[in-house]
């Protein structure tokens, strides 16, 4: 990710989690807030509900790609946790991707 870092501490989760706006849709939840800084710092969370760890970890690899691939278009200065429903263990990358950008529009935080 050129543009950003990994959020990576419980604290820094439980700031976005608790201080942030949230929207959803069926394979995503994405969480917002401003980190005044001018770089973007990403987390992603997908719990074991989700599946084991295999899937799990391509779940991860999915969402991190799709904001990757993208990451020009996301506005700066923003700390974004995504968390994976359970439903986002059975689709593919297309799905992910139509649902991240669904949800920034949602939070008006990409460029279009």
């Amino acid at each position: 990710m050129k543009f950003s870092e990994s959020l990576k501490s419980y604290r820094q989760f439980q700031s976005v989690y608790k201080s942030g706006k949230s929207y959803a849709d069926k394979y995503l939840v994405m969480y917002v807030k401003e980190n005044g800084t001018e770089e973007n710092r990403i987390g992603i969370s997908v719990s074991k509900k989700v599946g084991n760890s295999v899937v799990r970890h391509r779940v991860t690899r999915l969402v991190r790609e799709s904001y990757r691939l993208r990451e020009a278009m996301f506005n700066s200065g923003l700390d974004i946790v995504v968390v994976a429903r359970k439903t986002a263990a059975s689709v593919g990358y297309s799905q992910i991707e139509e649902a991240l950008l669904h949800l920034a529009k949602l939070h008006r935080i990409i460029r279009v």
